[in-house]
C-alpha cells in the first residue's frame, strides 16, 4: 500500500491553454500542480492575448472529443449546455476535397465534430480544471529557465512583477504552444539540439463571424471547400456554426493568394473559391465582427521523441511539440490524445521514476505523428513549403490518398474508413489495410456529386 504520509509530489506545467489544463487534470491524480501562465486568462469565453488562432475556425474531430471526456467526464455536457453541438460526419458536413470531389452525406453517428469557438472551449475546459484544489495558477508569470541539470530537471525559475523566484517540481510539463523555449531550455542544461522540421504553404488566414442567416441557426452543416494544393494559389474556406446562433467563417490561401484584411474583400474572395458555396450562402448572412487575419500557420515539429539524451523531470506536450496548419483541423485533437498518453504512462509508472519523461515523449509522439502526417502529406506539395521537394514515398503516398479520396467520394464504405483517420481515431496506416486496398481498387463505385450536396430546404434556410 502507499505510504500515505510521505510528501505528495509535486508538478509543474508551462501554460494556461487546453494542452496545460488538461495534463494538469491528469497530474493532480498524482502530485500537486502548479500552472504558470505568462498572460492573465479571461474570465469566460473571451479572446485571450498571445492566442491568434483561437479567431479562426476550429473543429474538434471524434477523436479528440473521446479524449477530452476520458480526461474530463461529463465536459462535453457541459459544452453543449453553453451552446456547443456535437455534428455527425457525415450527414452534418458538405465538403469538397482537395483533389476536387464533393462527398455524399449520410447517417454515422460513429463519427462526430464538436463545434463552438475556441473562446468557449478553453473557458469550460479551463473553469472545469480549476475546481480542483490540486491545482493552482500562477498567471502573468514568465517562464525564466528549467532548473537542474542534463540528467534531471528538478523545477523551474519565475519571475512575476520583476521578482524572481524558483519552483521545486518532481515533473514539469512544458504545453507552452508555439512559442515554446524548450529547445533553449535544453540547451542550457547542456543538452544537443533536437531535429526539428518546418512544412509552410504559406497558408493566409481571414476570419468573421457573422449572425446564421435566415433560420439557419439550428442545425445547419458545416460548409468546407478545401484547398487543392496542385493549384496555385490554393484557396479554400470554411463555415462553421458556433454558439449564439452564428456562423464563423475562416477563408485562406496560399502564397500569392492569401485573403486580405479588408471587411469588403472578405465575401469576393469566398466567391473565388474552387466552388463558390461559401461565398453564395454569405449572401444573407449579417457580419458582427471586422476581418481579421493570421499568417502564421507552419507546420513545425520538434523530434523530441528521438533525443539522444533525455532528462528525468521534463516532458512536451501539444503544440509546443508540433504546431500544425490549422485547416486540417487536427491541432486540437492530436493535443488532447497527448494528454491521454501522458494519463497512461503515469498509470503504469511513477512520475519521479527514472525513464518516466521520456516514456511519456514518446507516447506523446504518436498522435502528433498521426496529425502531422495527415497535414504534410498535403502542405508539402505547395510551391516553396520545404528546403527539400517532395521525398519519392510522400509523393506515392499523396497519389493513394488520392484514389482513397476519390474512393470515399463514390462508396460510403470506402469514406466511413476515410473518416476513421480523419476523426483521428484511426492511423493514416488505417487506410492500407486489404478490405480498403479492395474498395479503393476493385469496389463499386457511384458517379461524383456535380456540386455541394446542399438540400433544398438548407438552401432555402440560408438564402430566404
Amino acid at each position: 500500500m502507499p505510504d500515505r504520509s510521505a510528501p505528495r509530489r509535486t508538478a509543474v506545467v508551462i501554460g494556461g491553454g487546453m494542452t496545460g489544463m488538461l495534463a494538469a487534470a491528469v497530474l493532480a491524480d498524482h502530485a500537486d500542480v502548479t500552472i504558470v501562465e505568462r498572460d492573465l486568462l479571461p474570465d469566460g469565453p473571451r479572446p485571450r492575448k498571445g492566442l491568434p488562432q483561437a479567431r479562426h475556425a476550429h473543429v474538434l474531430w471524434s477523436g479528440g472529443v473521446k479524449a477530452l471526456e476520458e480526461l474530463l467526464p461529463g465536459v462535453v455536457d457541459r459544452l453543449v449546455g453553453q451552446g456547443a453541438r456535437r455534428s455527425r460526419i457525415m450527414s452534418d458536413l458538405v465538403s469538397k476535397a482537395p483533389s476536387g470531389q464533393w462527398f455524399r452525406r449520410f447517417g454515422d453517428a460513429r463519427h462526430i465534430n464538436l463545434l463552438c469557438s475556441r473562446d468557449l472551449l478553453d473557458a469550460v475546459i479551463r473553469a472545469r480544471v480549476l475546481e480542483d484544489r490540486r491545482i493552482s495558477l500562477r498567471q502573468q508569470t514568465e517562464l525564466v529557465s528549467l532548473e537542474g541539470d542534463a540528467g534531471r530537471v528538478s523545477g523551474v525559475r519565475i519571475r512575476a512583477a520583476d521578482t524572481h523566484s524558483a519552483l521545486a517540481a518532481d515533473l514539469v510539463i512544458d504545453a507552452g504552444g508555439r512559442g515554446s523555449r524548450a529547445p533553449g531550455w535544453l540547451r542550457d542544461l547542456g543538452l544537443p539540439p533536437v531535429a526539428e522540421r518546418t512544412v509552410d504553404a504559406g497558408v493566409g488566414y481571414a476570419s468573421r463571424i457573422y449572425r446564421a442567416p435566415g433560420t439557419t441557426a439550428d442545425g445547419f452543416p458545416i460548409v468546407n471547400v478545401q484547398a487543392d494544393p496542385r493549384q496555385n494559389p490554393g484557396r479554400g474556406g470554411i463555415i462553421t456554426p458556433i454558439e449564439g446562433g452564428r456562423w464563423l467563417v475562416t477563408l485562406a490561401g496560399t502564397r500569392g493568394g492569401q485573403p486580405g484584411p479588408g471587411n469588403e474583400d472578405f465575401r469576393p474572395f469566398a466567391l473565388k473559391l474552387p466552388h463558390p458555396v461559401i461565398g453564395e450562402l454569405l449572401a444573407g448572412a449579417e457580419p458582427e465582427t471586422d476581418v481579421v487575419t493570421t499568417r502564421s500557420t507552419a507546420n513545425k515539429r520538434r523530434y523530441y521523441e528521438k533525443a539522444a539524451r533525455w532528462p528525468d523531470g521534463f516532458a512536451v506536450l501539444g503544440e509546443a511539440v508540433a504546431g500544425y496548419n490549422p485547416v486540417y483541423g487536427h491541432g486540437l485533437s492530436a493535443a488532447a490524445q497527448s494528454v491521454v498518453a501522458l494519463r497512461d504512462v503515469l498509470r503504469r509508472q511513477d512520475l519521479r521514476a527514472p525513464g518516466t519523461s521520456r516514456r511519456i515523449q514518446k507516447a506523446a509522439a504518436r498522435p502528433v505523428e498521426n496529425a502531422w502526417s495527415l497535414a504534410v502529406g498535403q502542405d508539402v506539395f505547395y510551391p516553396g513549403a520545404s528546403e527539400q521537394p517532395p521525398t519519392r514515398l510522400e509523393r506515392n503516398l499523396a497519389a493513394f490518398v488520392d484514389k482513397a479520396v476519390d474512393a470515399g467520394a463514390r462508396n460510403p464504405h470506402a469514406l466511413r474508413i476515410l473518416l476513421d483517420v480523419m476523426s483521428m481515431e484511426k492511423p493514416p496506416a488505417r487506410l492500407l489495410m486489404p478490405d480498403m486496398l479492395a474498395l479503393v481498387y476493385l469496389g463499386r463505385k457511384k458517379p461524383l456529386l456535380e456540386g455541394p450536396p446542399l438540400t433544398e430546404h438548407e438552401r432555402a434556410a440560408a438564402t430566404g
